[in-house]
């Protein structure tokens, strides 16, 4: 099901300007999030992380043509995930900003899918660097081919996604994952000057990990230090909290450390919450 021009379709083809800066830049945002019983989870985060993007490019964002997209396609779908698109809209060659953009909005929703959530996950380090120093790497833009390229070489290597070190040699993220360690009492996860998306299920975990008797730290993370992690486990808001079994061929016990299970539980509680279903 897809949303484009204010109203739902079933056919993915519709009219697109070719000098959209979204289809010849990536001059643009993405946003991507869980559909459970017709309602959106974390619906308020995922539309203030969007708005705040926008601001931070400059893109023109109007936030109640954003939350119809969102609503019409998570009634649609049900089940499933939910993805709104926005770019600048089309401009002239080159690479200036145009004086007066027309951006565009569309949006697609897609049937849940078995195992999606809560996968049990082995990770590759990728020879790829994450830039830091870049405020792209803090949002969801639309260039993400370090992400493609670094999931390819981990799945030519037996795992399922593909962890990134910034150009300090700190730990990053994953494809489109935030990563946390467990480290006795303490839930590490890098801070976002450390070339992280501001993930909305990161920041729901940080939130409750008090309540959860976790003390949460955002600091850069060393390879030495999440190697001897008592467990490690990845957010987004599809997966919800993935537990890592393996890093590089080190395994890691994550799914049956009791720390993870309580934030698992928790995050199922949350959606019956919020959306009536878990």
């Amino acid at each position: 099901m897809f949303w484009f021009d204010g109203t739902l379709h079933e056919s993915s083809i519709a009219p697109f300007d070719l000098t959209d800066r979204g289809l010849t830049l990536g001059d643009g945002l993405f946003d991507t999030s869980l559909a459970r019983n017709g309602r959106i989870f974390r619906r308020k985060a995922h539309l203030d992380r969007l708005a705040a993007s926008a601001e931070i490019l400059a893109i023109p964002f109007d936030p109640a043509a954003a939350t119809r997209a969102l609503d019409a396609l998570a009634g649609a779908i049900g089940e499933g995930t939910v993805r709104l698109t926005l770019t600048r809209g089309g401009g002239t060659r080159g690479l200036a900003l145009p004086a007066h953009p027309k951006p565009c909005l569309f949006g697609a929703a897609s049937p849940a899918t078995s195992g999606a959530t809560f996968p049990v996950l082995a990770l590759a380090t990728s020879s790829i660097r994450r830039n830091e120093t870049s405020p792209v790497t803090r949002l969801k833009a639309l260039p993400y081919l370090d992400a493609i390229l670094g999931l390819r070489e981990a799945l030519a290597c037996g795992a399922d996604d593909v962890l990134f070190e910034n150009m300090a040699g700190h730990v990053a993220c994953l494809s489109v994952a935030n990563i946390f360690a467990v480290l006795g009492q303490s839930l590490v996860t890098p801070p976002l000057t450390d070339g992280v998306l501001a993930g909305t299920i990161r920041a729901f975990i940080l939130d409750k990990a008090i309540s959860l008797g976790f003390v949460a730290e955002e600091r850069s993370l060393t390879r030495a230090e999440l190697s001897c992690a008592d467990a490690v486990f990845a957010t987004n808001s599809i997966r919800l909290l993935a537990p890592c079994r393996a890093i590089d061929g080190m395994a890691f016990a994550s799914a049956e450390h009791e720390g993870v299970k309580r934030l698992q539980a928790m995050l199922r509680d949350a959606i019956v919450i919020e959306c009536g279903r878990a």
